[in-house]
C-alpha cells in the first residue's frame, strides 16, 4: 500500500491529500530515509512524523486490503516512543 493511502487509513493523518503535501515536504520518512508519497509500505516498516513541536514513530503491523473502521485503524500500526 501507499505511504500516503496508509496514512489516511490508519489515520495518522485525516486526509490524504494532507499526507501528499506532508510527505513531498519530506516531513515524513520511512525506516530513516525520507518517503515521497507513493512509497510502498509492507509490514514492519517504521514511520517517522515531523510534527513542529515533535516527531513520532510508529511500526507498521499489518497492511490493509482497503478501508478499514476507526477501531481496526488502531490495529495496523504501533507508536514507538
Amino acid at each position: 500500500m501507499r505511504l500516503d493511502k496508509f496514512l489516511k487509513v490508519s489515520r495518522l493523518i485525516k486526509r490524504r491529500t494532507v499526507a501528499n503535501t506532508v510527505s513531498e515536504m519530506g516531513r515524513v520518512s520511512v525506516n530513516g530515509k525520507p518517503a515521497k508519497p507513493a512509497k510502498q509500505l509492507k509490514a514492519g516498516d517504521i514511520i517517522e512524523i515531523e510534527y513542529p513541536n515533535k516527531t513520532e514513530k510508529f511500526e507498521v503491523l499489518f497492511i490493509p486490503n482497503g478501508n478499514v473502521s476507526i477501531q481496526e485503524a488502531q490495529n495496523l500500526y504501533k507508536e514507538i516512543n
